[in-house]
């Protein structure tokens, strides 16, 4: 009797922990459609799996900031699979410019919360359009994403969102808002998001209470809590966030605690959780924590 595969789509899948997802999808034989704004590397790393012996691996080019590349997207996966199983939201960008032999000189693995920040800011620099386009990739990417592939999800047995995220965010008005699990709507998320960004656009993050380089927290904060609207919503779904640690990868300049392996092991354990599995909660790789 053939045996139907599970049918996911990882974004951002060609480099680092998305590929490792990928790889590790593939190897519990999910259909993987492995996706990435560049064509020629997201085929690249197609090529690397297949050539590992996992055959069931395809390329689709995807922009999540990009309305066009997702429906061409949603469209692809219902002419040739019918249905979608898993949503690995991984794609995401730092929101800032980075001096990476400085940063790596920072050693970051050491040292107090605020002394590693003070430290950061010397090699870091955020700009609003490094914030905006961040926000954009980070948080409205991912949900517009979701949302369009939501209906092909419908028609699996077992849908899973995973959403690659980051705890904590440091203005204390968006932590109230985002905390608030029963009176958390779509709409307080966005808020809090406009919010932040015309702080940003205005020189006011500071006097406002946001750390200064904290559009990639936020960004993270407001997709946590989304994934919490989201699951309400959608009772049926597992939808879960997931911090995959620091992880050596090329956003960190191969700095981290874990390697990208050890990093992709929490969004595949709840890609591939089956049945009445957790919906709505937060976990630091595999173990689930608090937002």
């Amino acid at each position: 009797m053939l045996k139907i595969l599970m049918i996911a789509v990882v974004t951002g899948g060609n480099k680092g922990i998305g590929l490792e997802i990928c790889r590790q999808l593939a190897s519990n034989e999910v259909m993987v459609i492995l996706t990435a704004r560049d064509e020629k590397r997201g085929t690249e790393a197609v090529e690397k799996l297949k050539a590992c012996g996992l055959s069931d691996i395809f390329f689709h080019q995807l922009d999540v900031t990009n309305s066009a590349t997702i429906a061409s997207l949603a469209d692809y996966i219902k002419n040739k699979f019918g249905k979608l199983d898993i949503l690995v939201n991984n794609a995401g960008v730092s929101g800032v410019i980075m001096d990476a032999e400085s940063f790596t000189s920072l050693k970051l693995k050491s040292g107090e919360a605020s002394e590693k920040a003070e430290m950061a800011k010397k090699v870091m620099k955020q700009t609003y359009e490094t914030a905006e386009g961040c926000l954009r990739t980070n948080y409205y990417g991912p949900k517009q994403l979701s949302q369009a592939l939501i209906p092909l999800l419908q028609l699996s047995g077992s849908a899973r969102i995973v959403n690659s995220s980051h705890p904590n965010v440091t203005n204390e008005w968006a932590r109230e808002v985002l905390s608030d699990v029963d009176g958390l709507t779509e709409e307080k998320v966005d808020k809090v998001v406009s919010r932040y960004l015309q702080d940003a656009k205005e020189d006011l993050l500071e006097s406002k209470g946001w750390s200064v380089l904290s559009a990639y927290v936020v960004s993270k904060a407001a997709l946590n809590a989304y994934t919490r609207v989201l699951a309400k919503k959608i009772p049926n779904f597992g939808i879960n966030s997931v911090t995959p640690g620091f992880c050596k990868t090329e956003m960190s300049f191969n700095n981290g605690h874990y390697t990208a392996e050890q990093g992709a092991k929490g969004p595949v354990k709840l890609a591939l959780t089956v049945g009445d599995g957790p919906s709505g909660l937060f976990f630091f790789q595999t173990e689930e924590t608090t937002f």
